[in-house]
């Protein structure tokens, strides 16, 4: 992962399936291409939602990383 991507947060905390992926693909229509969003969510669904959404929409699943108890950052770059 490289830090220096210009980064955009989305706090998702507390939303259930279809919620977090829904925002996010919001929030990805007013970026750039090439910038990196950085999902926040606590929804055990996103773990298979978040990877589907970017194959299905083309871009780019960068990973995921522990952003503190019973949440996660799913971070993805715009195509």
């Amino acid at each position: 992962m490289n830090r220096s991507d210009p980064e955009h947060e989305l706090d998702a905390r507390g939303l259930l399936c279809p919620l977090p992926v829904l925002k996010a693909r919001k929030r990805l229509r007013g970026m750039a291409s090439g910038e990196v969003l950085r999902l926040l969510a606590t929804d055990p669904a996103a773990v298979v939602d978040v990877p589907h959404f970017c194959a299905e929409a083309g871009h780019d699943f960068l990973g995921t990383e522990e952003a503190g108890p019973g949440c996660t950052a799913y971070r993805i770059r715009r195509a």
